[in-house]
């Protein structure tokens, strides 16, 4: 029996003029909308604002806040899994370095429960930005999303924006049984060429299906790069998005990864 996925990629598009609220209630709709598909993605930290860094403390919730809430009554509506991007998590507790805030992205079930959470690895701002006012996550986190009717899991893993450029990440990932990989981003324009060039060469190197899921607009000044793409494990784009908001319904066949491993089985060559 074939293995097969029904994703949609919501390349979300805003800009500072759409007051928070307004854009959860919009997106938790457009989720909702989803019925027929098997897993929905959004991009990273689409509520708060991927560059509002000065917002980020004022806009910081728990996994089981207004934005994580209003995503789970969206994924029961639309009957699908839910990767709800990422949003800025608040804790109780500090974390090492005596800060309360992550980047978090939250994976919801059917019925809208939490099935997975990954806090960001990899930091970017160069000692600005998010190293200045996040934690750093520690954990490589796989999940078992299930596909299709039949309920039968694909190993998946869960990586965000920078992470793309730190290839070692998603080959932990294939060694934990990735055959799927989520990424949701809030890339900037300035460097699409990247984004462009690093999707590709981390589905290639470790043969999976990675799904990106880029943000459009421009907030905090940056335009946003857009272009979310579904790439197969020889490299080939699936499916790619334009630079403004916009919805991307993708059919995977998961038993690819498996075909292109054994018709082309480099991972059994390596050395380190």
């Amino acid at each position: 029996m074939s293995r097969t996925l029904q994703v949609s990629v919501l390349q979300v598009g805003y800009d500072d003029d759409e007051p928070v609220a307004a854009r959860v209630e919009r997106v938790a709709q457009l989720v909702a909308d989803q019925r027929g598909a098997d897993l929905v993605v959004l991009p990273e930290l689409w509520a708060p604002g991927g560059f509002s860094y000065r917002e980020w403390e004022a806009r910081a919730e728990p996994l089981d806040g207004p934005t994580v809430r209003a995503l789970a009554d969206a994924a029961r509506a639309a009957g699908a899994v839910v990767h709800g991007g990422s949003l800025v998590e608040r804790t109780e507790e500090p974390g090492p370095q005596g800060r309360h805030l992550w980047n978090t992205s939250v994976v919801l079930s059917r019925d809208g429960g939490l099935l997975a959470s990954y806090r960001k690895v990899h930091r970017f701002g160069f000692g600005a930005g998010e190293p200045l006012l996040m934690e750093a996550g520690e954990d490589v986190v796989v999940v078992d999303l299930p596909c299709g009717p039949s309920g039968e899991a694909v190993r998946t893993g869960l990586a965000t924006c920078y992470d793309l450029r730190f290839p070692e990440l998603f080959r932990r990932q294939v060694d934990l049984g990735a055959e799927l990989v989520l990424l949701p981003a809030a890339w900037p324009a300035a460097r699409l060429a990247h984004w462009r060039l690093l999707t590709r060469a981390r589905a290639v190197e470790d043969q999976v299906l990675l799904v990106a899921v880029g943000t459009a607009g421009t907030h905090a000044r940056t335009p946003m790069a857009g272009h979310s793409t579904v790439v197969s494990p020889w490299g080939e784009d699936l499916a790619e998005a334009g630079d403004g908001e916009q919805v991307l319904r993708v059919g995977l066949d998961l038993g690819e990864v498996a075909r292109c491993r054994e018709q082309f089985p480099v991972l059994a060559d390596r050395r380190l």
